[in-house]
């Protein structure tokens, strides 16, 4: 077949599409007088955001003199604070954190901005197994928790510089702190944190008191939560990969926001936002729906070698409505593991931040692959219960892969009479597909039977992509030479990095990318065999030989730099089914039989189907078609 070559018509055509392109990004650039405002605004936030930061500083000076009396301090302050001045010239107007824990977590709250300064999870250890530093989610100022006050004297006030009054009290065997902010006695903005035993789950509640005579309640005052995420794991990149906004929205959907190197979201009626880091989380839950919501994230990794601390940078935005010139939200704080189990425990749909897949991948997760797998791991090691795992799955499939490997067994049999057909209706393609159909219907194959089995088996494997990475139980459980099951292992360290490989070799990757390699050289060519070449389709052999190398190498590529769980499974899953071929080729699949079976079948009356006669009746209009053409 001579290799078609580009002609008059598709050059012009190609000249044309260029030219609209550049006409689009010609048309799409920004006006001089758009920069110009662009510009303008930039200049005025910075300026408003100036503004702030010598109002806080001066504040600040105002509360560190110690030379001035109370009296002179509180007057002071009003000129910068207004009202609010108040709490300035209280007694805990000073640095200062109040803990809060129990066996699971540790939370520092800090007086100046009431918010979480520090976020430990007890029980979980950063990048390796013993490694002596434990998990923070909020650490070294890398989170920010802001509400944006307007006054009605046209101040703007960010509680994030501005001491809150620390109590902290206990009711049954919860921890109850409250950080208020006054502007007198008995007027207030409060947030109430209360931390429950052997929980992650925090209940915060912040609201207002007597601040309608303070506060312009016409505007919403703006939640402001950010984020900058550590990494906690061994592979910043594969962590990374895995580190997103989620949210809850429009009534109950969760979504996130998106893979790219900056993505940014307006949210309506949002319920919930978490700052997903992989396998650890920060979720911010809300019972009154919010709107507009604004949320982003930034991508921190440039080069996996240099950009080693930190992963995201998440921002969100949330205005808060004023409700008989109060605010009163009853919300939640979670800082803990990204396990699907425990957050389901919650019922508040944050299980679903979890990537277990859309659709039947994601029901074959939750239905099939979490609670065997979750059975499994209870009374055994990790690294066995993977195997085990993966040999039920295999073997409830085996019947599967018996009747694709039969199916295929049927078509290589009836190769040589397909090939004759072609031969004999080389000149006809039309008449030779209709002898074609009726050799399958008398020998009784259907040429997709093959296929149909192949599809049954594609989402289970599209669902263990999803379920491995995500499986927390995974984290920092070794078996044998591998240290840790959700990240890779390694066996060699390279001394220079290869492209999308990497500066590592991982064994289990290795050996599941041989095992693919064994299993496609057995297959390849009963495949090949099983689909006779047509006239204008590419020839499957060649392409078969192409995919034995092709694969491995794909595989190996692939998961280098994957959990060596997931690696682990597909070894052992590529070794099952081999084993599960050469047992059926050995023992069930005998081509003699097949073949004298089928020449009995050729003998019997075929029962034709719907779908066949419909074809047939479609196949003999076409030739009709064709043969009043030619008269």
């Amino acid at each position: 077949m001579e290799e078609k070559k580009l002609d008059k018509n598709s050059i012009i055509g190609f000249i044309l599409i260029f030219g609209i392109l550049l006409w689009i990004m010609y048309q799409n650039q920004p006006k001089p007088e758009e920069i110009a405002a662009e510009k303008a605004k930039k200049e005025q936030i910075q300026k408003a955001q100036k503004a702030k930061e010598a109002l806080a500083k001066q504040a600040a000076v105002v509360v560190a003199d110690t030379t001035a009396t109370s009296t002179e301090k509180l007057q002071k302050l009003q000129g910068t604070l207004g009202s609010f001045a108040y709490s300035a010239s209280l007694p805990t107007a000073k640095e200062g954190t109040t803990t809060i824990e129990n066996d699971l977590v540790k939370l520092t709250i800090s007086n100046k901005g009431g918010f979480i300064s520090e976020a430990t999870l007890k029980n979980f250890d950063k990048i390796k197994k013993n490694s002596g530093e434990l998990v923070s989610l909020i650490k070294n100022n890398n989170a920010n928790f802001n509400l944006e006050l307007h006054t009605k004297d046209n101040r703007v006030l960010n509680t994030k510089d501005l001491f809150f009054e620390p109590t902290l009290t206990k009711v049954g065997e919860n921890q109850v702190l409250s950080m208020k902010l006054k502007t007198g006695a008995n007027e207030f903005l409060e947030y109430k944190y209360a931390l429950k035993p052997n929980d992650y789950m925090v209940d915060f509640d912040l609201r207002s008191q007597g601040l309608n005579t303070a506060l312009n309640t016409a505007k919403p005052a703006d939640l402001q939560w950010d984020l900058k995420s550590y990494r906690n794991e061994k592979s910043i990149s594969y962590e990374n990969r895995y580190a997103e906004i989620y949210y809850q929205h429009d009534g109950g959907k969760v979504d996130y926001a998106g893979l790219g190197k900056q993505e940014d979201e307006v949210l309506e009626k949002a319920s919930f936002i978490a700052f997903k880091q992989h396998l650890f989380t920060s979720i911010l839950l809300t019972q009154s729906p919010i709107d507009d919501v604004k949320v982003s994230s930034t991508d921190l990794v440039n080069d996996d070698k240099k950009d080693t601390i930190f992963t995201k940078q998440f921002k969100s935005t949330l205005p808060l409505a004023f409700k008989n010139g109060e605010l009163d939200y009853k919300m939640n704080w979670y800082y803990g593991p990204t396990d699907y189990k425990l957050l389901s425990k919650y019922e508040k749909n944050i299980e679903d931040i979890v990537p277990l897949g859309w659709g039947v991948f994601g029901w074959i997760n939750k239905l099939i692959f979490i609670p065997l797998f979750g059975f499994l791991s209870s009374f055994m090691g990790l690294g066995i219960a993977i195997i085990l795992f993966t040999i039920i799955i295999k073997v409830a499939m085996s019947p599967i892969t018996f009747k694709s490997f039969l199916s295929q067994a049927k078509m290589k049999v009836l190769r040589p009479e397909i090939a004759e057909l072609g031969e004999k209706y080389a000149k006809d393609p039309m008449k030779k597909q209709q002898e074609t159909m009726k050799l399958y219907s008398k020998a009784g194959v259907n040429p997709m039977a093959g296929c149909v089995p192949a599809l049954i088996q594609l989402p289970f494997m599209y669902a263990s992509f999803q379920f491995f990475p995500s499986a927390m139980e995974l984290r920092q459980k070794g078996f044998l030479w591998a240290d840790d099951l959700s990240s890779f292992d390694s066996v060699l360290k390279l001394p220079f990095n290869i492209p999308l490989y990497g500066d590592h070799v991982s064994l289990f990757a290795l050996l599941a990318a041989i095992a693919i390699f064994f299993y496609m050289k057995m297959t390849s060519g009963d495949q090949a065999m099983a689909q006779p070449p047509q006239e204008g389709m590419p020839d499957m052999g060649k392409i078969m030989k192409i995919m034995i190398y092709l694969s491995p190498i794909m595989m190996l590529i692939f998961f280098n730099n994957y959990g060596s769980g997931l690696s682990l499974y597909n070894l052992i899953s590529n070794l099952i089914t081999i084993g599960i071929m050469i047992v059926i080729k050995k023992y069930f699949i005998d081509s003699d039989k097949i073949h004298a079976q089928i020449q009995e079948n050729k003998t019997k009356p075929v029962k034709e189907g719907k779908f066949q006669k419909r074809l047939r009746e479609a196949m003999e209009q076409a030739e009709a078609q064709k043969a009043k053409g030619k008269k």
